[in-house]
């Protein structure tokens, strides 16, 4: 049998152990600036990185050719269009489905300036639960959340300002005059359909949404793109 003072040596040097480890854990977070966050502070920095690259995302789309010329989220021309465009193309009006793709990423690109205040409100919806499920979850969790329960919502803010946009900028003219005059070709079995706001508004929004996932994965996985101590202080305890 053991004795009494072997086992309470043995006691001491295993506590002395733990409290080691617990010591250094508490320095290491200390110097690296990875003290614990509360629940609130996890959830205010996401919300944090997801204003920044809500504000990236919309401020790179709505420059000129913000849509047009990113193959990322450049609108192309609705599907029942793309089907026939080969023949609209053999039919001599390649100029004219040119004006219109144009004037449909330009009609984005001037919305797109307009989505800014209606994400920024939208993120208020995430609650600490989901906060701290994103923060452990894949690159663009934030991002996928966002667009899981606030494309309804967006769709329905953003139409309106969609179709001034399209209406400034000629396209919905271009386009209508286009599926007119495809649509008056005899024998023509397939329509297009004349109505661009639905199409426009739901390939925007995704386009936005594309850009704003970018920046979440740079945040996560880049330092640098943190640009406030708090973003800094949650997205150091996934590194």
């Amino acid at each position: 049998m053991q004795s009494p003072k072997i086992i309470l040596l043995a006691l001491f040097f295993f506590a002395s152990s733990c409290a080691s480890a617990q010591i250094n854990k508490l320095l290491k977070d200390v110097t690296s600036g990875q003290m614990s966050l509360s629940q609130d502070e996890v959830a205010a920095g996401l919300k944090e990185a997801l204003e920044q690259g809500i504000v990236k995302g919309t401020d790179l789309a709505s420059k000129t050719d913000g849509y047009f010329k990113n193959d990322l989220i450049k609108i192309l021309l609705p599907e029942d269009a793309q089907k026939v465009e080969k023949t609209l193309r053999q039919m001599g009006l390649g100029g004219e489905v040119d004006r219109a793709l144009l004037a449909i990423n330009r009609g984005a690109e001037r919305a797109a300036v307009e989505a800014k205040p209606i994400f920024v409100n939208a993120i208020k919806q995430m609650n600490i639960q989901d906060a701290l499920a994103i923060l452990k979850g894949e690159p663009t969790a934030a991002t996928d959340f966002l667009k899981r329960t606030t494309n309804a919502q967006l769709v329905e803010l953003f139409k309106p300002k969609i179709q001034a946009s399209l209406d400034e900028v000629g396209a919905t003219k271009y386009y209508g005059d286009l599926a007119s005059t495809y649509n008056k070709i005899p024998l023509t079995r397939q329509k297009i359909d004349p109505d661009l706001n639905a199409y426009v508004t739901q390939k925007a929004i995704d386009g936005l949404f594309v850009l704003i996932a970018e920046e979440e994965k740079n945040i996560r996985e880049n330092p640098l793109g943190r640009t406030t101590d708090l973003m800094k202080k949650v997205f150091a305890q996934q590194d």
